[in-house]
């Protein structure tokens, strides 16, 4: 079958067997993943295989990228997904010698992949031919050696110089003068210890560097010496303070389910269905409350109404998991403990908050979207089409701020999200004002789901509760087995990759998280803008730094 009659019919290139067609010059074996067929091509074939992908089979979302080191090969591993439907799913793997781990770089064909691949650089040691800004994106460029590697010595002691920054604009021709400004890494604005390398042409912004790894632990290598049972699970929550750890916990379950092959309960999806939504409630107010203190100064009011909120929600989660910040209520096959006695007590302090939602949205929504000046701040500034939304790899609120129709809970479901009533929302309007919207609108369907689960978990039978499914103590995946999975969290896809070797602790464990992607996408949004766009496009993404830097 010639390339051009691929490309005429997708449908027919997605039949049994299609990819392994389309792909029959290119991949030379096919490699056992659990939910994503593996295909392994050569370094120097990394492009024209993830072009092919893309283009002629609809694969056009990098979802993550993975490099590992085995004791005989170092291996890159592309997981692709498609916008219009993430449960076609595609790995590419590319074995690389122990000896020279260089690729090609996938970043001409999916910019996405340009941080990604800085990382893999960083941590792990592969090399990427072709890349446009290879260089270390968590640890300084003066670090000796690479923390992911086998062979790295964690005893060494590391020298990091001083420099100062050299000029970025040195060789602009331009007439007049470029000005370099720091902001952060210690501003408010940064929503996080973040440092933004801004060069300025009169008051717009020429380019901007974001500047990351400043609370990097290594939560994956971290995550790679615990056991897959007991020990991993506390550390999600720590992704992400602000209240989204109920969704980042569903992340690992749900990898850690698929590996270990355990099933969840109903009662147990329809528990945590609803608190992952008051999560999400949660973490969206805080970072509408944020925003209006970024944009309009919206102390007394509107960020004073966020937290009000958000301790009510903190309250009800509370009651739940006895937390009110790092949860740690989700379990493999379901969760720690069922819901607080007495129930009825619970249920009227969650369907109170639910049904006292309208009113405060109403509230928000005349202090923000009715609000002149922010207006002003927000509508047509960031703006992010589509189609760069999707190159780099943008999802979430982000994305759907952009029109991109994407939510896991609905295209790839788990839980119990497609047993209940609710709607993904998007806004075409591709800019700082959309993404308002979004999460706005977003706590309207969250609560929706809470009062759809909370109704069916007030009426379930006592003898039908069960928490938890019967999970071994000890859980030791088969060899070379590989899982990647992703939830719908408050920023976006969250998900993780894990290869097992075996024993009772992941070989690789691989965070991919939303808010990385998404500032990768700042420069593309802020060029040309004027400083304060600036503040208020950064602040419109909801960066969480534990998620990005991890």
């Amino acid at each position: 079958m010639s390339l051009d009659t691929r490309s005429a019919d997708r449908a027919e290139v997605e039949a049994a067997g299609g990819v392994h067609a389309l792909l029959s010059d290119l991949a030379y074996r096919r490699d056992d993943h659990v939910n994503a067929p593996g295909f392994v091509v050569r370094p120097d074939d990394v492009q024209a295989t993830l072009t092919r992908l893309r283009d002629d089979a609809g694969f056009d979302h990098l979802s993550c990228v993975t490099a590992q080191e085995y004791a005989d090969r170092y291996e890159t591993v592309y997981h692709l997904k498609s916008y219009d439907d993430p449960t076609r799913e595609v790995s590419v793997v590319v074995p690389l010698p122990a000896d020279a781990p260089v690729s090609e770089s996938a970043a001409p064909v999916f910019p996405t992949a340009g941080w990604h691949e800085r990382e893999a650089y960083d941590l792990v040691g592969v090399r990427y031919e072709d890349h446009p800004d290879l260089r270390r994106i968590l640890l300084p460029e003066t670090w000796q050696g690479h923390p992911l590697s086998r062979g790295y010595d964690r005893d060494r002691p590391q020298v990091v110089s001083f420099s100062e920054h050299a000029n970025p604009v040195e060789d602009d021709g331009r007439e007049g003068d470029t000005l370099f400004l720091n902001v952060g890494p210690h501003h408010p604005a940064t929503h996080g210890v973040l440092h933004l390398e801004v060069t300025l042409d009169g008051e717009q912004v020429v380019d901007v560097e974001p500047d990351l790894g400043y609370i990097h632990r290594c939560e994956e290598q971290m995550c790679q010496s615990k056991t897959y049972r007991h020990q991993i699970m506390p550390y999600p929550d720590r992704w992400d303070w602000s209240g989204a750890g109920l969704l980042n916990e569903w992340a690992y379950a749900r990898v850690a389910e698929t590996l270990a092959d355990v099933d969840v309960p109903e009662y147990a999806q329809v528990v945590r269905t609803m608190v992952a939504e008051l999560s999400r409630m949660l973490a969206h107010f805080l970072a509408v409350g944020a925003y209006a203190l970024d944009v309009s100064g919206e102390f007394t009011a509107t960020f004073m109404y966020a937290i009000r909120d958000r301790e009510k929600l903190q309250d009800i989660l509370e009651d739940v998991t006895g937390q009110r910040l790092m949860f740690n209520y989700f379990r493999l096959g379901g969760v720690v403990w069922d819901l607080p006695e007495p129930r009825e007590e619970f249920f009227e302090k969650v369907h109170a908050f639910v049904d006292g939602l309208p009113a405060k949205l109403e509230e928000y929504h005349d202090l923000l979207t009715a609000n002149e000046i922010f207006q002003v701040r927000t509508v047509d500034t960031g703006h992010l089409p589509p189609d760069v939304a999707k190159a780099y790899g943008c999802t979430g609120p982000v994305a759907r701020g952009s029109g991109v129709d994407y939510d896991l809970r609905r295209d790839d479901p788990y839980g119990y999200y497609d047993e209940l009533d609710w709607n993904v929302v998007t806004e075409d309007g591709c800019d700082n004002f959309s993404r308002l919207l979004v999460r706005l609108r977003e706590i309207e369907e969250s609560a929706r789901i809470v009062e759809q689960c909370a109704d069916l978990l007030e009426d379930w039978p006592e003898d039908e509760r069960t928490i938890q499914s019967n999970v071994p103590r000890t859980i030791r995946p088969e060899d070379d087995t590989e899982v990647f999975r992703a939830v719908e969290a408050a920023k976006g896809e969250l998900g993780i990759y894990v290869r097992s070797d075996g024993t009772e602790t992941p070989a690789r464990f691989k965070i991919r998280g939303p808010s990385f992607s998404h500032l990768q996408a700042l420069p593309e949004m802020a060029r040309g803008e004027y400083v304060p766009d600036l503040i208020a496009t950064l602040g419109s993404l909801d960066t969480i730094m534990g998620e990005v830097d991890r």
